[in-house]
């Protein structure tokens, strides 16, 4: 089965969501340099067990990471296809800003209408001193 890059728009609400606390990027961070049990991870912060679940199920529901059981324990890891979708999707965002930047940059270039262009004639501000006394003294 070929997995659509594309989001839908409840997966990129639930990623947004997901990455919008220090303490799930952490636990993502984590998790993708290897695979950790839950206990594991919440030995790491000062909070409770309970409180590191639930972070932990709000980054399952993102599909961030992926959760199994091995006996009584509950280990995660992250889910690099899916990190890769939400990758991709940044990057077509930073190539949208990027490309309304360069339009902008580009008007700003252009000339004011009327304004001559730099170097037309009547442009008196590249005289030199001896310029100017040369014609004055005529």
């Amino acid at each position: 089965m070929v997995v659509g890059i594309e989001l839908s728009d409840d997966e990129i609400d639930r990623v947004f969501h997901a990455l919008a606390t220090a303490t799930r990027r952490d636990i993502l961070r984590r998790t993708i340099e290897r695979e950790q049990s839950v206990s594991a991870l919440a030995r790491e912060y000062d909070m409770s067990f309970a409180a590191v679940q639930k972070h932990v199920a709000v980054l399952e529901a993102a599909h961030l990471i992926v959760k199994r059981a091995e006996g009584r324990e509950r280990l995660v890891r992250a889910d690099p296809a899916m990190i890769a979708r939400a990758r991709a999707l940044l990057a077509r965002y930073e190539e949208l800003w990027r490309s309304r930047i360069d339009r902008l940059d580009a008007l700003l270039a252009e000339p004011a209408p009327g304004t001559p262009a730099s170097g037309a004639s009547g442009d008196t501000t590249h005289r030199t001193d001896t310029d100017r006394t040369d014609t004055q003294g005529a």
